[in-house]
């Protein structure tokens, strides 16, 4: 009985110790849980800090305008609610009125609303070049310059426009008459931006919202179309544009979806093509925005592949640099990175001459000879816009940060809040 009795108080304290034991393994667990979970959180305010530090250095890459914004110009040369030209006050402050502006040349014309404003602003313009892909956009400019022109007395300049690339535009100098070339230009302007008149109307095929035919074409001319890329090029050329133009991390799914739908009939309207990325994009990712933002990015890619923006746009910026007059400036808008990467390392080659089939000595030579602080002098002391400059052999890029929109044009303008300004002078 005493042996039973011992036994029993034996096991009670196993059990006792047992529990305790158990009790201190929670305690032990739920600390080292707590401490995981303090570790986590302070992982993601770590993480939270370094972002809003990687925006303050993206700030920081740029130059907001500051520049006040005049409506009521905007609304003058902007014309209808349809058009709305960006950064028309910086445009006429890298164009103003204080510097001779002979010869200009407007290789992305749209509806004229740039143009036309700094037309107004130099009686002393002699001749006037606009270019033009779109047949309908240039009717447009047509009709506006030719008003400009007349209102309120004719003026003696000499306007030529033409339903062409920017790609020909020495060419087209060339015919327009030959001593242009090689007496050189005084301005040139490059706006990529998409016009709200093209992006409006659904026929075109740029618009997320709107169905239309899978067109995309900034020439109605041209044969390719987003269509036949989708639905005859291959799978991995079509990721690569998805990756490469669109810049999408979700490419290689959307991919595989286009593939897969070319067996089912394929992809026809840009509604088709909505619908496709609304099943490929997860229902986690920012809601309907997410589902926005992704069909932004394709359709921004597929329009860039039909069009041959990328390489146009680098084959067009030496074009233009090369029809410069000494002191002739070059301004350029883009409206997505990939444009501004290439505007931004092209100016820094062209004014280094590197890679191009030039005399590099001879070059060195010219430019030693130039007296670079009296070519500073003569840039404005009115032209607060101009921040820092890039002094390379053959020119000064004006705008070391591009020129972003003032906040209270972004805000009137919603297009216009990716819009970057890039200027280079030629020496």
């Amino acid at each position: 009985m005493a042996i039973a009795s011992a036994l029993s108080s034996s096991t009670s304290k196993l059990f006792s110790f047992a529990s305790l034991s158990f009790r201190l393994r929670t305690l032990t667990t739920t600390a080292r849980s707590a401490r995981s979970n303090c570790s986590a959180a302070s992982k993601k305010r770590k993480e939270k800090q370094e972002l809003r530090q990687r925006v303050v250095v993206k700030e920081k890459r740029r130059t907001r305008s500051d520049r006040e914004f005049h409506l009521e110009t905007i609304k003058r040369y902007g014309g209808t609610g349809t058009h709305i030209p960006a950064m028309l006050g910086e445009v006429l402050d890298v164009f103003p009125a204080s510097k001779q502006l002979r010869y200009f040349v407007d290789c992305t014309v749209g509806a004229a609303g740039h143009s036309s404003a700094i037309i107004e602003g130099h009686p002393e313009m002699e001749v006037y070049v606009g270019l033009d892909v779109d047949p309908v956009a240039l009717e447009k400019a047509r009709a506006r310059i030719n008003s400009v022109l007349h209102d309120p007395n004719p003026s003696s300049l000499k306007a030529y426009t033409f339903l062409e690339n920017f790609r020909y535009v020495k060419s087209l100098l060339c015919d327009v008459d030959e001593t242009l070339v090689e007496t050189g230009i005084d301005g040139i302007l490059m706006d990529l931006g998409m016009s709200s008149m093209q992006v409006n109307d659904p026929q075109r095929g740029f618009g997320v919202l709107a169905n239309g035919p899978l067109d995309m074409r900034m020439d109605p001319q041209a044969n390719l179309k987003a269509e036949d890329i989708l639905n005859s090029w291959p799978d991995n050329e079509v990721g690569r544009i998805l990756r490469d133009y669109g810049e999408e991390s979700n490419w290689f799914s959307l991919q595989n979806r286009i593939v897969r739908a070319r067996s089912q009939g394929g992809l026809h309207t840009t509604g088709d093509l909505v619908d496709l990325i609304k099943s490929a994009t997860p229902l986690s990712r920012e809601g309907r925005q997410g589902w926005i933002k992704t069909a932004t990015r394709v359709f921004q890619a597929l329009r860039i592949a039909v069009n041959d923006e990328l390489k146009t746009l680098e084959d067009s910026l030496y074009a233009s640099f090369d029809c410069l007059a000494p002191g002739g400036r070059l301004a350029v808008i883009s409206f997505h990175s990939l444009e501004d990467r290439i505007v931004k390392q092209t100016f820094l080659d062209i004014i280094n001459v590197k890679d191009r089939d030039v005399d590099v000595d001879m070059i060195e030579e010219a430019a030693g000879k130039k007296d670079l602080r009296k070519i500073m002098s003569d840039i404005d002391e009115n032209e607060a816009w101009i921040k820092q400059t890039v002094q390379g052999l053959r020119g000064i890029i004006l705008t070391k940060r591009p020129i972003t929109p003032s906040e209270t044009e972004e805000s009137l303008n919603s297009r216009a809040r990716s819009a970057k300004l890039r200027v280079i002078q030629k020496l």
